[in-house]
C-alpha cells in the first residue's frame, strides 16, 4: 500500500538550556545567516581582492538590519495594532515572528547606508554580491519553519502531504473538516525554490562574472526568482492572520502576495536593464597557480 501522507511530529526544540528551549529554527536561522552566507561572501570578497575592512562592516550591517527588519516586518505588516499598543512585545524575538519582506527591506536600507558612508559605490554594487548567498540562508530559514510545524498550506491529496501533529492550527483545520487532513508542506516548496535561485546566482557569479560585467543582474535574478516563487506558493498557504481572509475575499491576494509585488517589479526591471546594456569589459582576475606535485 502506497503511503499517501507524511506524519510530521518532530519536536521543534533540540534541547533545553537554562530552562529555555533551544529550537531547530534558531539553529537553522543562525547557521544560514551567520555561518554559510558570510563564508560564501568572504570567498567572493577574496576572489575579487576587495577591501576586507569593507567586508567586516558590510557583514555586521547586513546581519543587524536583516534581523531588525524581519522582526519589525512581522510586527508591522501582520499585526500592527497589537505590537504598537504593546511595543515591549516587539523585543521578544525568542517567541518567534519574522517576515522575509521586512528582512529584505532592512538589508536594502542597511546597504544603502554602507554604500553612502563606507564603500562610496552604487548600492547595487553591494546588493549584487549579497544576493548570491542569501538564497541559501532563506532556504535554511524555511526549513526552520518546517521544524516548527508552521507556515504550511491548504489540505492536499498529493502523496507528499504532511500531517502537522504539533500544530494547533492543523488540529483546528482537522476539526473543520471532521477528519485528519494532509497539507501542502509549503516551507519545503519555498526552500527548494530558494535553493534554485541560490544555484543560479552562484553560476552567474562564478561562471559569468555577472557582478562585475552586468551590474544589477544578480540582484534582479534574486528578487525575481525569490518573490515570484513566494507569490505563487502563497496561493497554497493558509493565511497567517485572520484579517487576511477579508483581504483575500476582496482582492484575491493575501498580505504576502501584496508585499511581494514591488520586489517582483524591481527584480524584473533590474534584470531587463542589466541584460539590455552591453556587458562591461573588465580586467581578468588573477588565477591561483597550481603547485607542482
Amino acid at each position: 500500500m502506497m503511503l499517501n501522507y507524511i506524519d510530521w511530529a518532530v519536536n521543534p526544540e533540540m534541547f533545553t538550556l537554562f530552562g529555555r528551549g533551544v529550537r531547530w529554527y534558531g539553529l537553522l536561522f543562525g547557521t544560514g545567516l551567520l555561518v554559510f552566507a558570510p563564508w560564501i561572501a568572504l570567498r567572493m570578497w577574496k576572489h575579487e581582492g576587495l577591501n576586507e575592512a569593507w567586508y567586516d562592516k558590510l557583514y555586521w550591517t547586513v546581519v543587524i538590519c536583516a534581523i531588525v527588519g524581519a522582526r519589525l516586518g512581522h510586527c508591522l505588516f501582520y499585526d500592527p495594532l497589537y505590537y504598537l499598543s504593546r511595543p515591549v512585545e516587539i523585543l521578544k524575538v525568542w517567541e518567534g515572528g519574522f517576515a522575509s519582506h521586512g528582512g529584505t527591506i532592512g538589508i536594502i536600507l542597511g546597504v544603502w547606508w554602507f554604500s553612502a558612508k563606507v564603500s562610496k559605490k552604487p548600492i547595487v554594487w553591494a546588493l549584487d554580491r549579497i544576493a548570491v548567498p542569501t538564497g541559501l540562508a532563506a532556504a535554511m530559514i524555511r526549513l526552520g519553519n518546517l521544524m516548527n510545524s508552521e507556515i504550511f498550506g491548504e489540505p492536499t491529496t498529493l502523496p507528499w502531504g504532511f500531517k502537522f501533529y504539533r500544530s494547533r492550527e492543523w488540529h483546528d483545520l482537522c476539526t473543520q473538516y471532521g477528519y485528519e487532513v494532509a497539507c501542502h508542506p509549503t516551507a519545503i516548496y519555498e526552500a527548494l525554490c530558494y535553493l534554485a535561485v541560490f544555484g543560479i546566482c552562484m553560476w552567474l557569479y562564478w561562471k559569468r562574472d555577472a557582478a562585475r560585467r552586468r551590474p544589477g543582474l544578480l540582484l534582479g535574478v534574486f528578487l525575481t526568482g525569490t518573490f515570484v516563487s513566494r507569490f505563487f506558493i502563497e496561493m497554497l498557504k493558509l493565511v497567517q492572520e485572520p484579517w487576511e481572509l477579508n483581504l483575500v475575499a476582496k482582492i484575491g491576494l493575501n498580505q504576502g502576495q501584496l508585499l511581494s509585488i514591488p520586489f517582483i517589479i524591481a527584480g524584473v526591471m533590474l534584470t531587463i536593464y542589466a541584460l539590455g546594456k552591453p556587458a562591461k569589459e573588465v580586467v581578468a582576475l588573477p588565477q591561483t597557480k597550481k603547485r607542482n606535485k
